[in-house]
């Protein structure tokens, strides 16, 4: 063949790998490769580049990175702990009653001498059987870690000495000091995406099946309770028990519902107020 021909044949077949699909599936190789099979060449191919700069996967423990799990717990734990011991060391002691299963808990001890170490676990199963049938099983891991820290902290309290003066003579103070530990200790477990006690799960079912406003849910319930306290609390320190429900359930919303930019809106203001008085 002569040279000339020789050189343009040459030409054309650099000019083909220059025009076809590019980068050959193996390195090093410019036959693709068989689908199926490993590359021949050392280098990875294209295609298992990709997979080798993937990341991988991060360990999570109930969906959560493990950081944020053991965040949840302590949140659930702190919140169990502070409503745990306003109800032991304010409403046993001055019988201003709670509602929902926190009141049917006062009910119980008062009348049966049960402790609320029972009554609580006892009736928060009956609540989250009815939720597990109306809202599912999926808040229900959560739930039973705080039912558990729920009644653990009751035992404890119950093991130690009243720890706060004793508010009977001063029931409105008893009412509203009691409602703030409440509402703070429930609502930093709902917000947690768990439920303090049967009395949270209950209101959820009750506003999944009603439509209703979760707040009103607990003031239903609440009220409730409170109707059968009448048997044994005076109407009086019933009226005050209204006010504990009542700003205990606003309490839990503000909780559960706060985020930091509602702290920055509200040190906002603080700052406004100060500028104006100055």
């Amino acid at each position: 063949m002569p040279r000339e021909t020789t050189q343009r044949h040459t030409d054309l077949e650099i000019s083909n790998i220059d025009e076809g699909s590019g980068e050959p599936d193996c390195m090093g190789s410019a036959e693709p490769d068989v689908p199926g099979e490993p590359c021949a060449s050392a280098e990875p191919c294209a295609s298992d580049r990709t997979a080798v700069s993937d990341e991988p996967a991060k360990f999570l423990i109930a969906g959560l990175r493990p950081l944020d799990f053991v965040k949840r717990i302590a949140i659930i734990l702190i919140g169990s702990a502070i409503f745990t011991f306003g109800v032991h060391n304010i409403h046993n002691v001055t019988g201003i009653t709670e509602g929902g299963i926190i009141g049917l808990v006062l009910f119980g001890n008062h009348w049966f001498g049960i402790p609320p170490s029972i009554v609580s676990p006892a009736l928060d199963c009956l609540s989250y059987a009815v939720a597990l049938k109306v809202l599912g099983g999926g808040f229900l891991g959560w739930s039973a870690v705080a039912t558990v820290a729920v009644a653990g902290f009751y035992r404890l309290w119950e093991s130690l000495p009243y720890m706060l003066p004793d508010l009977t003579n001063d029931p409105l103070l008893a009412a509203v000091l009691g409602a703030l530990f409440v509402g703070v200790g429930v609502g930093l477990v709902i917000r947690q995406g768990a439920s303090a006690g049967g009395d949270d799960a209950l209101a959820l079912s009750i506003s999944k099946i009603t439509g209703w406003r979760v707040g009103r849910c607990y003031l239903f319930t609440d009220l409730s309770v409170l109707a059968l306290s009448l048997t044994y609390i005076p109407v009086v320190k019933i009226a005050f028990s209204l006010i504990t429900v009542t700003i205990s359930s606003a309490v839990i919303d503000v909780v559960k519902d706060a985020s930091w930019d509602h702290v920055e809106q509200f040190t906002e203001w603080l700052r406004e107020r100060r500028r104006a008085r100055a």
